[in-house]
């Protein structure tokens, strides 16, 4: 149960809803309990009744008699209606108290793992694959949910009512109770190994879901390769057999269920015939009447299902415990990545990287390896590298998705540390080289970073980006729903989106990561002429495979295996004759080729 204690303080902030429901409990099982007692004084009143008939037989007071028998019956058959309607009554509070706390409760610890889910860093999301994430914030905390309502409202339940309605039996006959309730326990432990049984098929069951899902998923997402490679048969057979092992685990599971009725019907049917004889030598020995044999009867069936219940419950509490656990080792990972400072000021936009040198916290790959660099305020600056050499990652460390493994990052001359982390992602404007766009309208992307949804402004930088007139040749413009990460648009569509987007928040600070790699150049030619004049008053670092001659930058360094192995402007690398130099002239012969 300890990993289930993290949720006293969420029943401690509804600790009202669940007193009251504990009440609703009481109250329901009170009136619950007056039933059997009611049919018990009918029952004995009518054996009684039938005796004094006979005595009257040939009597006018036997007319009399069955009138008045005729009314108490209805009396006592009223009252037991009476009673079922106040019980049902309190039933419905009590679930309205207790069910709906869960609910909120519910409520509040998706939001809580959310919450934290957005706190935690980029390794985090690295370590973890999406799928698990998403198990941990649905099916563990539905689990989680059937604790803190289903059998938290069952225990009480179960609790109040076997104590009533032993007290009841105990106060009529102690005999009798003792081997009414005899099976009862077989039941209760019958019942639990029935449900671990279950809970293990339904586990098998769950795991086999999630990969005909995660198999399902692949093949939707990479049909333009499966129909490729002609491979439609071959994921066909696979995913036959992956159906076949489901509906074989499936099969278990319903014979293990089918022994559930028939075994509660078999224990249940012990303790009503152990009842009726035991009770029955009771009433020919004097020690009690025929109605309390009704009664009892009726008591068994009333704590039969709750008694069944400790096996279910006791499911659900190992069930919802191995969940929070699960949910509790995410919960307790703590960010690397902490914010500084809350305060608002302003940033000019000079950066500098002294020494900086980063291992992956997770392969320890070395990605850069004592790079150093100034830029200041309103400069721009090329990082020019094959892949791998480390140019995504200056900007990964810039936004501080990761902090340096040594060395230091410096913004206006204070470290990046230091920063108000939220306030300098704003600054910055950053185009990642994956470009990620949300199941939405172009509009709610162009404008994701801003707080208002401006039509023209989005327009206008959409213009900038040029992919303005091929929004407006979709069926819904700028309300057009792009799909799943954007599957609608073409390559270089995401990446002009992604431009504007960065642009519209009015950074101080750009970063371009090989932003134009899906576009004509044609279309290039536009943005870089939007860039050369955007770029102005910002200091902006491009990443790039290519030279771009139509933008001036005031430094350019050539990255390789995380090391800067050139550093200067155009005319110095050109002059240098090196790694830069060859790369410009492979360019132009390239370029040439083309024109011509």
């Amino acid at each position: 149960m300890k990993d289930l204690f993290f949720l006293n303080k969420y029943f401690y902030k509804y600790r009202w809803r669940l007193l009251l429901g504990i009440v609703f409990v009481i109250l329901q099982n009170y009136f619950k309990i007056l039933q059997p007692q009611m049919v018990r004084h009918a029952l004995d009143l009518v054996v009684e009744n039938i005796r004094l008939y006979k005595l009257y037989a040939g009597f006018s007071l036997q007319t009399e008699l069955f009138s008045t028998l005729a009314s108490t019956l209805l009396f006592f058959g009223s009252a037991v209606l009476v009673l079922a309607l106040i019980m049902g009554v309190f039933m419905y509070f009590m679930r309205q108290t207790i069910i709906v706390m869960s609910r909120l409760i519910e409520y509040d610890l998706r939001s809580e793992i959310f919450k934290h889910y957005e706190k935690l860093d980029l390794a985090f999301y690295k370590r973890n694959n999406t799928g698990d994430l998403m198990a941990r914030i649905t099916e563990d905390v539905a689990k989680v949910r059937m604790y803190v309502g289903p059998a938290i409202m069952y225990g009480i339940n179960l609790t109040f009512l076997f104590i009533i309605v032993i007290s009841a039996m105990l106060s009529v006959n102690a005999e009798l109770t003792f081997y009414c309730l005899l099976p009862l326990p077989f039941l209760s432990v019958s019942i639990y190994f029935v449900n671990n049984l279950i809970f293990k098929r339904s586990t098998e069951i769950q795991e086999q879901l999630s990969t005909m899902n995660s198999a399902s998923q692949e093949v939707y997402s990479g049909i333009r390769v499966v129909k490729s490679y002609v491979m439609e048969p071959l994921m066909g057979r696979f995913f036959a057999e992956q159906s076949d092992k489901y509906k074989r685990n499936s099969m278990k599971l319903v014979t293990i269920e089918a022994l559930f009725s028939p075994l509660m019907l078999l224990l249940v049917g012990m303790s009503t015939i152990i009842t009726i004889y035991i009770g029955g030598l009771q009433v020919i020995r004097g020690n009690i009447t025929a109605g309390n044999i009704a009664e009892f009867v009726i008591y068994i069936s009333m704590i039969t299902w709750p008694v069944a219940a400790i096996g279910w419950v006791a499911s659900i509490i190992q069930r919802a415990a191995a969940s929070q656990r699960r949910i509790n080792e995410f919960l307790k990972t703590s960010s690397k990545i902490v914010n500084a400072r809350e305060e608002e000021y302003k940033i000019k936009g000079a950066i500098e990287f002294d020494e900086v040198t980063f291992d992956y916290p997770d392969t320890g790959i070395r990605a850069l390896d004592k790079v150093s660099f100034q830029l200041k305020s309103g400069e721009k600056m090329a990082i020019i590298g094959k892949t791998g050499s480390g140019k995504t990652t200056i900007a990964d460390l810039l936004v501080r998705m990761y902090d340096v493994s040594k060395g230091k990052i410096l913004i206006d001359g204070t470290e990046v540390k230091k920063h108000n982390l939220s306030l300098l992602r704003q600054k910055i404007g950053y185009v990642p080289q994956d470009v990620f766009l949300f199941s939405d309208t172009v509009l709610n992307n162009l404008s994701f970073g801003t707080s208002s949804k401006d039509l023209v402004t989005a327009q206008q930088y959409a213009k900038y980006a040029a992919v303005h007139d091929e929004i407006l040749s979709l069926k819904d413009g700028y309300e057009t729903m792009v799909g799943e990460r954007g599957v609608t648009l073409s390559g270089g569509q995401k990446q002009r989106i992604a431009i504007a987007r960065a642009f519209i928040k009015k950074p101080d600070i750009i970063i371009l990561d090989d932003c134009l790699s899906a576009v004509d150049t044609n279309t290039e030619k536009t943005i870089l002429e939007y860039l050369d004049n955007a770029l102005a008053k910002k200091t902006a670092i491009v990443i790039t495979h290519r030279i771009y001659s139509l933008l001036e930058f005031d430094k350019i360094i050539v990255l390789e295996d995380g090391c800067v192995l050139e550093k200067g402007t155009h005319e110095e690398l050109i002059a240098l004759k090196g790694h830069y130099f060859r790369l410009f002239e492979q360019q132009k012969a390239e370029d040439s080729q083309i024109r011509a």
